[in-house]
């Protein structure tokens, strides 16, 4: 009775958009095998381009491995531009760290930064330490109705959203209305466009376990309804565009408006470290940087972090950037010809290889390692429950003959695992 009492008088049931117990119960075992098999919690020394040495201890007794885990596509992680670049705001103020919020005091780089990467974006930009930040100072803000208008909107989540945006629900939720639609679902998305004044809708851009948003489609919904979109594309950013401006920016025209935001990472293709977000006008740069937290309360991206994107920025304005993004693009071509994925054919570079079994995926994981080859096991809750799989991250940094030796080694363990199943299966008797 008392339950029913709360919740009559508009409070809401526990659960509903959190079940922690539940995650870590399902998932403890696999999490244990990966570790137990050294998937996760690697350690590793870079080398040059895509290798590193695997393990801690004297460098000349480890093993040199191919990286298909890190997400800078581009490979400008190691670039020595973006090196050089940390290295030298370093020396400029002789400092890594201003212990203060940036609503009193900012590194004169950081206001440089920010300041490029609105000309290459054609946006205002903010930078924050992580897209996790950004996007934990955008949400409240967004649900509150300040930029729709002074009208909450029903925020509406893809079900498949990055957990950096999934994770702020409950926040959400004690603001405004939260709904949840499944993966891409425009039909979904357009009877509540519908059936309500006001909606804004929370994606990825590129989806960090393949495929992205029908960006053309939210865009005439925007046009039809006014939509809202809020959309994440720390996978897309450096990818597309001429200058970079990444999978998401680069659909949109010229002018951002006053209802599209873009969160985007610094730290992928991008080749740096940090988080930014592109709004599109000086009204919302005034209120995030008045009243998004993490901008408000905390301190910004260290000097390393913003001199690293300095250098990339010099990238991004060369052309090197689209002989960068011409390489990344031949070597997904040359993947996609000998490995059937869902993902085949689309010029993103995240390939998911579906095992279904967690056991299954952790033990082919674990022989590509054994082959000499870093590839990520997926499992619940990164992706469903009997959906785990691998995922492979190519980049323009990867050589031909490594991405040619990956795909010989996944279609003989394939092979393999598939002659085993055959001599496995009991025999039919008539």
């Amino acid at each position: 009775m008392q339950q029913r009492m709360a919740l009559s008088d508009g409070a809401r049931p526990t659960g509903q958009f959190r079940n922690t117990a539940y995650v870590i119960n399902e998932s403890r075992r696999h999490f244990d095998a990966a570790h137990s098999a050294g998937l996760m919690a690697v350690q590793g020394r870079s080398t040059t381009g895509r290798t590193f040495l695997l393990g801690a201890g004297p460098l000349d007794a480890r093993p040199e491995v191919i990286d298909f885990v890190r997400c800078s596509y581009l490979g400008l992680d190691n670039h020595p531009e973006v090196v050089s670049g940390a290295i030298a705001a370093i020396e400029a103020h002789r400092s890594l760290h201003w212990s203060c919020a940036r609503t009193r005091l900012n590194f004169d780089l950081l206001a440089e930064l920010e300041a490029t990467l609105s000309e290459m974006f054609c946006a205002r930009v903010l930078a924050f330490s992580s897209v996790m930040l950004a996007n934990l100072g955008a949400m409240p803000i967004l649900a509150s109705g300040e930029l729709t208008g002074g009208r909450k909107p029903v925020v509406v989540f893809d079900r498949t959203a990055h957990i950096s945006l999934a994770y702020h629900k409950p926040v959400v939720a004690d603001e405004t209305r939260v709904e949840t639609i499944a993966h891409n679902d425009i039909d979904a998305l357009d009877r509540l466009c519908r059936d309500n004044p006001v909606v804004a809708y929370v994606c990825d851009g590129v989806y960090s376990m393949g495929g992205n948003s029908p960006i053309k489609e939210l865009r005439q919904l925007q046009e039809r309804y006014g939509l809202f979109l809020y959309i994440d594309d720390a996978h897309g950013i450096s990818l597309f565009g001429h200058l970079g401006q990444g999978f998401a920016r680069s659909q949109f025209p010229q002018v951002l408006g006053d209802r599209t935001i873009i969160a985007a990472s610094l730290a992928k293709g991008f080749g740096a470290s940090g988080g930014m977000l592109m709004l599109g006008t000086p009204d919302q740069e005034t209120l995030f940087r008045r009243y998004a937290i993490p901008h408000a309360f905390s301190a910004a991206a260290n000097l390393a972090a913003v001199g690293a994107a300095l250098g990339s920025c010099k990238i991004h304005r060369s052309a090197e950037l689209g002989q960068r993004q011409r390489q990344l693009a031949q070597r997904i071509d040359l993947f996609d010809r000998r490995i059937a994925t869902a993902e085949r054919g689309n010029s993103l570079p995240i390939r998911m290889i579906t095992m279904g079994s967690e056991a299954k995926a952790i033990a082919f994981a674990r022989e590509l390692l054994d082959c000499g080859f870093y590839t990520s096991v997926t499992f619940f809750p990164t992706v469903g429950q009997g959906k785990a799989g691998i995922r492979v991250c190519i980049t323009a940094d990867h050589g031909i003959s490594q991405i040619e030796q990956l795909c010989d080694c996944i279609l003989e363990k394939v092979a393999e695992t598939t002659d085993k199943l055959l001599c496995d299966r009991p025999s039919s008797e008539g």
